[in-house]
């Protein structure tokens, strides 16, 4: 036990040195002297310039739990540096073997627009968290450190996104859906109101202020800057935005226990209808938003409470969540969801009157009313059929479509309770040859995948799926999508990754970015399945290519 001990007391030294060493030589380099300052510079910087690197930590990730922030610095956690950008990555995967595209040039641009995806608002002092299933673990989803800060993020990624605007015009945006994490009312408001420039207070409950103050804490008051009014954005159903954490219907107990101040008691695999765990929740008052309330019921006297009760914390139905939409002041009003159509979170637009494209919004999340067990997609007939009017709508009138979905294709029915299942689905969608691709996020990847034509002889049959990683996770991107169309009349579409830009080296933006490092160095991130820029090119149909020979603004090569 002592030599244990001994061994500890000199990792632990050891650890101090080499922290120390990071400050003096890292802190003082200063990794933020080459970021960005929108007010100073036109050009707005993409992973196309530049790359955020993680600098490695010099002690094993098994040293401390993702929790305890305040040793991040010490143990060498949360650095970056800026590395070489990534140039687009040529996509040809649908195009016939034959085709190269050596001499294609792209030579009219179609449409330009942003997608950013799972946001996930977070309360942080919510008594509904769900801290217990990954404040020691993996689960960034159940706990991290950047949840303190994420309308701050959001505030930020939008400063990008009009900076970006004012260099190239988007024709519109598009939110894929989890912009709450716990399916609250007040996430819901804090979303909507940083993309509609309001007035932010990012704190629920009774008023923390962890550091004395303006703008130096995460509980802190700020004026968002709004989405430029000149963007029109829509928006995604996700599944964390009407169930439960994503995962169950908002039961009774539930209900009651979002709104009141004692802190979830669920079941060890987070079963709500379940006890045995208190779930935890993040102590507001603190600079690092400690966790308390936290562990197995046996373990408490009493039972533990937040520190004060919130009714703007109640959940939202879906018809509750497509109401908030109308209480904007950005455009258009309802962000999609006031446009015809029978079903809740479907509806489909034309992003501009002079360019044969549209775009289809699904829900393909499960419904609260016809629960049966957590699911990552789900697509019922009466979903799968307005898809599919909505798609014969769109080919017979000679549009180019995109499906803009929260779930990807291959998620959709993972434990087979999907009435429509992805392979029914994806067979479906490969009879359209105006389909241009499948956006969604979910999974907090950056990737691309090519949904080939089944037939070889009709390459114009295939689409591409790109998804969107996470504004919480590291890398904390977003994406801008160019469709072009091409010399040979084929269609490419430049999809790009996008860093969210800080102000300066203080900013809490920028500290969100250093727990993002430290959460992915500490636990993993889908960093690994990224796909940070591609030119994806499509085959048409001769109908299509003779009808898109005369749009698109003529692009200078």
């Amino acid at each position: 036990m002592k030599n244990s001990t001994n061994k500890h007391k000199l990792l632990y030294s050891f650890a101090l040195i080499i922290g120390f060493l990071i400050i003096t030589l890292i802190g003082c380099k200063d990794l933020l002297t080459e970021q960005f300052s929108i007010s100073n510079n036109s050009k707005v910087p993409t992973t196309v310039d530049r790359t955020i690197v993680p600098i490695d930590a010099p002690v094993s990730s098994s040293s401390i739990f993702i929790y305890e922030i305040s040793k991040y610095n010490l143990f060498g956690y949360g650095n970056w540096q800026f590395g070489p950008g990534k140039s687009y990555e040529r996509r040809l995967d649908l195009m016939p073997v034959s085709y190269n595209g050596a001499s294609v040039a792209n030579t009219a641009a179609l449409l330009n627009f942003f997608a950013l995806s799972d946001v996930h608002i977070t309360d942080k002092e919510s008594p509904v968290s769900a801290v217990f299933f990954g404040y020691k673990g993996k689960n960034q989803s159940a706990y991290s450190p950047v949840m303190l800060y994420t309308t701050q993020i959001l505030n930020a990624a939008v400063k990008t996104i009009n900076a970006l605007n004012k260099e190239k015009p988007f024709d519109f945006g598009i939110s894929l859906g989890d912009n709450s994490n716990t399916n609250q009312y007040n996430e819901l408001r804090w979303f909507i109101d940083v993309m509609d420039g309001k007035h932010i207070i990012p704190d629920s409950g009774v008023k923390d202020d962890p550091i004395s103050g303006p703008g130096n804490d995460y509980q802190d008051e700020f004026d968002a800057e709004g989405i430029d009014i000149s963007i029109p954005w829509y928006q995604v159903l996700g599944n964390h935005d009407h169930l439960f954490l994503g995962l169950f219907p908002p039961y009774d107990y539930v209900k009651q226990t979002y709104i009141g101040s004692n802190i979830l008691n669920t079941g060890r695999n987070f079963n709500p209808l379940q006890r045995g765990v208190y779930a935890g929740s993040f102590d507001g008052r603190t600079i690092y938003g400690d966790i308390y309330g936290v562990g197995l019921v046996e373990s408490f006297a009493t039972p533990p409470q937040v520190l004060a009760a919130d009714p703007n914390r109640h959940s939202v139905s879906k018809e509750e969540w497509k109401n908030e939409f109308f209480n904007t002041s950005t455009y258009p009003v309802g962000h999609g969801l006031n446009l015809p159509s029978t079903i809740i979170g479907c509806y489909s637009f034309e992003p501009k009157s002079n360019m044969p494209i549209k775009v289809i919004v699904l829900d393909n999340t499960q419904d609260e009313n016809t629960f049966t067990r957590p699911e990552n997609g789900y697509l019922d007939l009466a979903h799968f059929n307005w898809l599919v009017s909505e798609l014969d709508k769109g080919q017979s009138e000679g549009k180019l479509m995109i499906i803009a979905a929260h779930v990807p294709i291959d998620s959709i029915g993972t434990y087979t309770q999907s009435p429509v299942s992805k392979y029914t689905l994806a067979a479906k969608l490969n009879n359209y040859s105006n389909l241009l691709m499948w956006i969604s996020g979910h999974l907090h990847h950056n990737t691309v995948i090519a949904y080939k034509s089944p037939d070889i002889s009709h390459p114009e049959l295939g689409f591409w799926q790109v998804e969107t990683c996470s504004l919480r996770e590291f890398p904390q991107q977003f994406r801008t999508f160019d469709i072009c169309r091409n010399s040979d009349n084929t269609i490419s579409v430049f999809v790009t990754n996008v860093d969210y830009l800080i102000d300066n080296k203080n900013s809490l933006a920028a500290t969100a970015r250093s727990y993002a490092v430290a959460a992915y160095q500490l636990c993993g991130s889908p960093i690994n399945k990224t796909t940070y820029n591609a030119e994806l090119i499509k085959q048409l149909s001769t109908e299509m290519q003779l009808k898109i020979q005369n749009y698109g603004t003529a692009i200078k090569n």
